[in-house]
């Protein structure tokens, strides 16, 4: 057996290795694997459920509290560490002002004092280290463990989405979701609330402190500063929302065109193309940074708005304390614990103006994840949905109609029966509906109009889990995932024995292909199978649907790409994968269509005549034209 399709692949005749990357450990680095393997502790097997329909928690829209408190003992810890390290930092004006006030003023000279003072200082300032780095452990925990959460949650939510959801949506645009929307998210959960927490806290201490020192002055510092710092707040809270959603979309659009171009490499190179796709991102990309230039502009005037206020708002007390201090009405250490304070005041100011521009872009996050999570799938599992036994195989179309948009119907009042272990195959012209039908059998949609029965039994009422464990689906471009051939093999039954492994194998004639491999069937195989041939793919495809022991099987163009000898191959496999199934075949080649039991002719949207092979040539109708322009093409010597 061998394979010449496509281009890839690892060919006849060669290296066994040719093409493949090596797989194993090297012996020079083996050693140093064991040691850590040695020293690498048990972990418990995850315990983990997947329903499709998501539980009541996982309904409850998504807040990020709500994620935060369910690790509440480490939200207490958090708490309490930044509660002392607000107190621990603003002890110092106030033990700068003891120092003066009985260690430097003259009469009260003391060095006890100023020595005492200064040790105190000291003391304060690693007992602030170590609260500060006991928070930041803390809520690293925290939020590596609520970002856990949180990225398993928005993935199930993915796995229940239906199809026509990744037909709408760009890949990129998800990827960003699961990266950078919930990366923001952790970096605010790390830093940013117990930062907004801290500087809070330190603001309320601040001012309580202020007033316990100078009424008057406290009184100047809150009339200059909240009127004028709330109205430049006001203003940077809805500038700069609107610029970091904007960011948001955009930095999604920018994955978008990567991971498209990224996939599509080899048309790129093929179409000379490259120089259209860099002038297309840096559009996408520009975008983006013109999103990020309003935010900047945005924080260009607030920040320094805020400084300015500080230097202004010192400026003032220093003047106004210093009168008092000449009128004996102020000490000179509380002026100076006074404007320490003052200073102080503001520090948390900046950096919660940071923190906010990390907060604006969580905010942001966080809509585009509620919104993501609050997608309902168009094809969803009732509330008493029932577990279908196992199946004859029995598939009727009653008076079907539907639409990928309702409006536009594909397929109109579609009454088809197809009886257990007959092979069924639809022919047609490109667009009439045939791969839609095939698609309503496994339920990837739902009629808008009409019912899909298997046995009977209405496939809104079942579970389309044990639906797809019964319906086996091998596409035109059969998917394979990173791994090993056993892993694409197994995939849809991942407790198979190796004995399970090698007949499905045999059954479809791989093992030539296998015993040619330097692992055999544990050679990894490259993303979506690039190494290996178009013809190679399409018998992993079906040795993993062998694997699945599907009784129904619905081959969607399964041989359209292949050339003439992985043809032959391909629908040898076949032959034994039909044997006793009820099958659909999407047909373009009648060399598949001519080996059903029955062939339904569709046309734009409607079946346009059905029966045998023979039957059908007889009649001269529309499959008998497609037969003999197929003839005149070149078929009858294909199938010699």
């Amino acid at each position: 057996m061998s394979f010449g399709v496509g281009g890839g692949g690892w060919g006849m005749g060669g290296s066994a290795a040719t093409g493949l990357p090596f797989g194993g450990i090297p012996s020079e680095l083996q050693s140093g694997v064991d040691l850590i393997l040695a020293t690498e502790p048990v972990h418990p097997g995850a315990e983990l459920s997947f329903t499709q329909r998501p539980s009541d928690l996982e309904r409850q829209p998504l807040q990020l509290t709500r994620l935060v408190l369910t690790y509440r003992r480490w939200v207490v810890e958090a708490s309490l560490l930044v509660v002392v390290s607000s107190l621990v930092l603003q002890a110092g004006p106030v033990i700068t002002e003891l120092a003066i006030n009985h260690g430097m003023v003259p009469h009260h000279h003391s060095v006890a004092v100023v020595l005492v003072a200064a040790l105190a200082y000291l003391v304060l300032a690693l007992v602030g280290v170590a609260s500060q780095r006991a928070q930041a452990v803390v809520t690293g925990r925290l939020a590596a463990r609520v970002m856990h959460d949180l990225r398993l949650r928005v993935f199930t939510h993915l796995q229940r989405l239906s199809l026509d959801f990744f037909t709408d949506e760009k890949v990129g645009v998800l990827i960003s979701r699961m990266t950078s929307d919930i990366e923001n998210l952790q970096q605010l959960v790390q830093d940013g609330v117990a930062s907004f927490a801290l500087q809070g806290l330190t603001m309320v201490v601040i001012t309580g402190v202020l007033f316990v020192t100078n009424v008057e002055l406290a009184l100047w510092t809150v009339g200059m500063v909240v009127p004028t710092l709330l109205g430049l707040s006001l203003w940077f809270h809805r500038a700069s929302e609107r610029g970091y959603l904007l960011a948001r979309d955009r930095i999604a659009l920018v994955l978008a065109d990567l991971s498209e171009s990224l996939y599509g490499m080899r048309v790129i190179a093929a179409t000379n193309r490259q120089r259209r796709n860099v002038l297309n991102h840096r559009h996408v990309v520009g975008a983006y940074r013109d999103a990020n230039l309003v935010t900047g502009r945005v924080n260009a005037i607030y920040g320094p708005a805020t400084v300015a206020l500080a230097i202004i708002v010192q400026g003032v007390l220093l003047g106004i304390g210093g009168d008092l201090v000449l009128r004996h009405q102020l000490s000179v250490g509380a002026l100076v614990a006074f404007t320490l304070f003052v200073s102080r005041f503001f520090q948390p100011i900046q950096l919660l103006v940071q923190q906010y521009t990390s907060l604006q872009q969580s905010r942001s996050s966080i809509t585009r994840l509620r919104q993501l999570l609050e997608t309902p799938p168009s094809v969803d599992d009732a509330s008493d949905a029932i577990d279908l036994g196992p199946l004859e195989g029995r598939v009727e179309f009653d008076h079907v109609d539907f639409g990928y948009d309702p409006a536009r119907p594909v397929v109109r009042d579609i009454h088809l029966v197809i009886e257990p272990g007959e092979t069924v195959a639809f022919v047609g012209p490109t667009g009439a509906g045939k791969s839609t039908l095939a698609k309503l059998v496994n339920r990837f949609y739902d009629p808008t109009a009409g019912r899909v029965l298997i046995d009977g039994v209405d496939l809104t009422t079942a579970t389309q889990h044990s639906l797809r464990r019964q319906v086996g689906v091998v596409p035109q471009e059969p998917f394979l995932f990173s791994g090993s051939l056993r892993t694409n093999i197994t995939f849809a039954r991942p407790d198979a024995t190796d004995e399970e492994v090698n007949d499905a194998i045999d059954q479809v004639g791989l093992r030539d292909l296998v015993e040619r491999l330097p692992q055999g069937v544990d050679t990894p195989v490259h993303e979506r199978g690039q190494t290996l041939s178009t013809g190679e793919r399409q018998l992993l495809a079906l040795a993993r649907t062998f694997l699945a022991r599907p009784r129904i099987l619905i081959l969607d163009e399964a041989t359209s790409s292949l050339d003439l000898r992985s043809e032959i191959v391909v629908e040898n496999a076949l032959d034994r994968l039909l044997e006793g199934r009820t099958a659909i075949l999407i047909a373009h080649r009648l060399t598949t269509a001519q080996r059903a039991d029955r062939i339904v002719v569709v046309d734009h949207g409607r079946l346009v005549e059905t029966g045998t092979p023979e039957d059908l040539l007889r009649a001269g109708g529309a499959y008998a034209g497609m037969y003999e322009a197929w003839l005149i093409s070149g078929g009858r010597d294909a199938r010699r």
